[in-house]
């Protein structure tokens, strides 16, 4: 019945230090920040029986010892990330916190933090968010590393494609570097000192997000240290909400964006080790909307993160006690308020569901073609124009997108080559995902589970050559694979492996894009747009830029119907092309659904029940449950769940339920939550009960409590207590019970 916190399925981060108002009571905590009352706060979080972690910054913190040169006599503010205008990038004002160039001396600047996060006994450590601003890249530290790499002079990011790109992959590498060296040196100092496994995680926003917007980071290119065990996914309403373009409009996608930025993480790690967690955040960073609205977006993207069954580790919450002890505008903007107390109850409910969705058995609504978009971390390092004065050529005025400057350059802000692929398909019910390029050469199965996938080189760019021949060998071996685009990028045009100047003196073919390089792996002579079949398989070629595929609802149609046709070649008989205007999928006794706006159908979707609706904080049992457009669900579907011989069992509960006893004349278990908090709990239960109370510290107060004879469960109402933990005594009539039975 009880997790063991060790499985580490949920937890979340928190600078201060404990208090029972949010002791959440999942698996694990990352105390968050490098101080002097770190240790103590860590302690605190143990007493409590959690597993620790530590978690800080690895681009920005306050470091201003550090920067000063309290540290080793040195200033280091020439590490702070600079742009064109000799302006310093920042994360903070007061104080001022820059976001830093990874360098060596740094590094170390860090590693001799963290040394005091071992010594207090946290078991793994987070490194957040290795961020280097694309705008970015001409402070005096750069410089010098671009010497060291490159070998030759520095040159302006945005003089030209080239530099760009150049100075974006060196970004990349700088924090590769580091974390590599900060990882391995911290493990090696664990393991000699104390002889602990240390473990390293990175929590970092999705590859499309950085890339929409604008930022660099290594993302796969971690996969390759053995010194990094895994990551967290920052991808929440902040991040989700972000506009796209769909059939020509740009708007808010919230589920949408969400559901592509959680599958390109769950892609990243296929075929790996890697542990990773999705994140939720039930608000976001921006302080200025109502509940209402944190609430509508949150439900979206828990929605979006269930919909990938190849995670089922989480981050329930980052910052909680801004959450449970924070005031927001209310509903009619006239004030601020705490939290409902009904959305802080639906939120216990789903963080301590969030834990059981490791399930072997899953289901989803018909058997979808298996399609994906293909994605590469090169996508973040050409997401600049390059000359200052081009018209377009805009610049961030600080981290957040919305302080970005739109004097016409919103097209290149929205990632429309990216998204034109991406969203015609989402939106009619096909479960698109976005797939790591990168990993293809590292892993010699890694497109099996595909049937067909789309390309475009124009907002991207293949990092090996060798990436085209596992391309041709998954097509020729039955896979077919779409390309879009034109050769208009100019950066096709940077010093890459398919023009460089070795090639030629060898005799190589030189290639003015690198789609012609995959083409000729392909063995097409004809450059000719349509469909080629290819061995078993098949391409087709569609010349346009990808972003034309989001400008109007014809050019989404053309991508549609290109994807049926060449699905429709491969003659698969296993799976059918069906549009649909909602995702559905069960894991376990679980119901995840979504039902899509600007779909192929206004209709509602009626799932039946008997089910339990895990978004409603009174856990109502529903015989039918109806979804509208731009709605979702989480729901417990009562028959598959039930156990055998309709024993005592927990369907859900607001709190961590524990020490589950059960006799002939009852049952009784230990709830555990944050104080001054409303809790819920239905448990299937084979007789109606005759009493139900709670026993915080010997004091006993009845309980209300509610019946279904139908569904043979009861919905349990009681508060946590004044120490995060009560008894919960449910009675019924034994001697009824026996004659019944």
């Amino acid at each position: 019945m009880v997790r063991d916190r060790k499985e580490e399925r949920t937890g979340f981060q928190e600078s201060a230090p404990y208090h029972p108002d949010y002791d959440l009571q999942t698996d694990f905590v990352m105390v968050y920040g490098m101080d002097d009352t770190m240790p103590q706060r860590i302690q605190e979080w143990k007493d409590k029986g959690y597993v620790v972690h530590l978690m800080t910054g690895v681009a920005w913190g306050t470091y201003n010892d550090y920067l000063d040169g309290e540290i080793d006599g040195e200033t280091h503010w020439d590490e702070a990330q600079m742009d064109r205008d000799g302006e310093m990038i920042v994360h903070g004002k007061e104080p001022i916190i820059p976001y830093m160039v990874p360098t060596v001396s740094f590094g170390k600047y860090i590693a001799e933090r963290i040394r005091a996060a071992v010594d207090s006994g946290v078991e793994a450590i987070h490194l957040e968010e290795p961020e280097f601003w694309v705008n970015g890249g001409y402070s005096e530290s750069f410089k010098r590393e671009w010497q060291l790499y490159y070998k030759e002079p520095w040159s302006p990011p945005q003089s030209s494609p080239d530099a760009q790109f150049r100075a974006s992959k060196l970004k990349a590498y700088l924090y590769t570097r580091v974390l590599d060296r900060l990882c391995t040196e911290m493990k090696d100092y664990a393991l000699k000192r104390y002889n602990r496994i240390l473990r390293f995680y990175v929590p970092t926003h999705s590859l499309i997000n950085y890339t929409q917007w604008r930022i660099v980071s290594p993302q796969s290119r971690l996969i390759e240290l053995p010194s990094v065990d895994g990551y967290i996914a920052q991808i929440w309403t902040g991040t989700s909400r972000t506009p796209n373009v769909y059939e020509g409009v740009r708007k808010e996608r919230t589920f949408e964006t969400a559901y592509l930025e959680y599958g390109v993480m769950q892609e990243l790690v296929r075929s790996t080790d890697r542990r990773m967690w999705f994140l939720h955040d039930p608000i976001e960073d921006n302080p200025n909307y109502t509940w209402a609205d944190y609430k509508q977006n949150y439900l979206k993207t828990v929605a979006a993160s269930l919909l990938h069954p190849g995670v089922s580790h989480y981050e329930v919450a980052p910052w909680p006690r801004r959450i449970f002890k924070g005031t927001y505008p209310s509903d009619e903007g006239t004030h601020k308020e705490r939290i409902p107390p009904d959305y802080a109850t639906t939120l216990l409910h789903v963080m301590h569901t969030l834990g059981n969705m490791d399930q072997d058995n899953i289901e989803t609504e018909g058997e979808s073609p298996r399609i994906g978009v293909l994605i590469a971390d090169s996508a973040m390092f050409q997401r600049m124009k390059p000359e200052p004065e081009a018209p377009n050529a805009g610049k961030y005025v600080g981290t957040d997108p919305e302080g970005f400057q739109e004097d016409g350059d919103t097209e290149l802000l929205d990632f429309s080559p990216f998204y034109g692929l991406a969203l015609p398909l989402l939106k009619h019910g096909i479960p698109v995902r976005p797939v790591q390029l990168d990993n293809v050469r590292r892993y010699p199965h890694y497109l099996a589970p595909y049937r067909v996938l789309l390309l475009s080189y124009e907002y991207m760019k293949p990092e090996h050559s060798d990436i085209h021949y596992a391309l041709a060998q998954w097509v020729q071996d039955g896979g077919a694979l779409i390309y879009v685009g034109d050769d208009s990028d100019p950066y096709h045009n940077i010093r890459a492996w398919w023009n460089d100047d070795q090639r030629r003196e060898s005799t190589h073919t030189i290639y003015p894009s690198p789609r012609e390089h995959l083409f000729e792996q392909l063995g097409l002579k004809l450059e000719q747009e349509g469909i080629h079949p290819v061995g078993k398989g098949a391409m087709y070629w569609l010349p346009v830029h990808p972003a034309a595929c989001a400008s109007s609802k014809a050019s989404a149609d053309q991508l549609r119907q290109t994807v049926k046709e060449t699905w429709e070649r491969l003659q698969d008989t296993n799976f059918r092309w069906e549009a649909k205007h909602y995702f559905k999928i069960k894991r376990g006794p679980y119901i995840i659904a979504s039902v899509l706006e600007e779909s192929i159908s206004e209709e509602p979707l009626i799932i039946p029940g008997p089910v339990v609706d895990l978004f409603d904080p009174d856990l109502h049992v529903r015989q039918e449950v109806r979804l509208a457009p731009g709605e979702q669900a989480l729901l417990y579907d009562i028959t598959a769940g039930r156990p055998q011989q309709d024993k005592v069992s927990l369907i859900s509960a607001s709190s961590r339920i524990e020490d589950l006893t059960i006799t002939n004349t009852g049952f009784q278990c230990v709830a555990k939550g944050p104080t001054n908090m409303q809790a819920t709990a239905r448990f299937y239960c084979p007789f109606e009960p005759i009493s139900v109370c709670s026993i915080d510290q010997h004091q006993t107060v009845l309980a209300e409590w509610k019946w279904d004879s139908k569904s043979k469960t009861v919905l349990l109402n009681y508060g946590h207590g004044s120490k995060n933990k009560v008894e919960i005594q449910v009675r019924w009539d034994h001697e009824n019970a026996k004659a019944k039975t």
